[in-house]
């Protein structure tokens, strides 16, 4: 099992929870970035560490880079958050956070979608392979 498996886990109601209060007071049809934004002091007002950014180190084939690496919002470190206002969620948006998640080491991912009337709906929940099993 991941590390920080449990840890994640427990955040995800608490981020959901941060995702419906933006939300509420937003409504949909906004651009991503107002929401990412908006989530981000949301999930600082719960007392959650939040970065948007960061640099990791890619491996290839015994060769290594760092590179920026732009994503949505990561909480402490262990739930990666991908903030989408589109129609719908494609395949793409999950696959995306998934190679993320593999990048950092991240157990756990939500993808958000704040164009949905009932946010609920727009929120599907992505595990790290073999993060979950001990």
């Amino acid at each position: 099992m991941h590390p920080l498996f449990e840890k994640a886990s427990g955040l995800t109601e608490s981020i959901i929870g941060g995702a419906i209060e933006v939300h509420r007071d937003k409504g949909p049809g906004l651009i991503e970035s107002i929401y990412e934004w908006c989530l981000m002091k949301e999930l600082g007002l719960r007392n959650l560490a939040c970065v948007s950014q960061k640099s990791v180190v890619i491996e290839y084939k015994g060769f290594t880079r760092e590179e920026p690496l732009r994503f949505d919002i990561l909480v402490e470190d262990c739930v990666l958050i991908e903030a989408k206002a589109v129609e719908k969620v494609l395949p793409i948006h999950k696959a995306k956070l998934l190679s993320y998640m593999k990048l950092l080491d991240v157990p756990v991912g939500l993808v958000i979608n704040f164009h949905e009337m009932k946010l609920v709906d727009g929120v599907s929940r992505l595990i790290l392979p073999g993060a979950n099993h001990a």
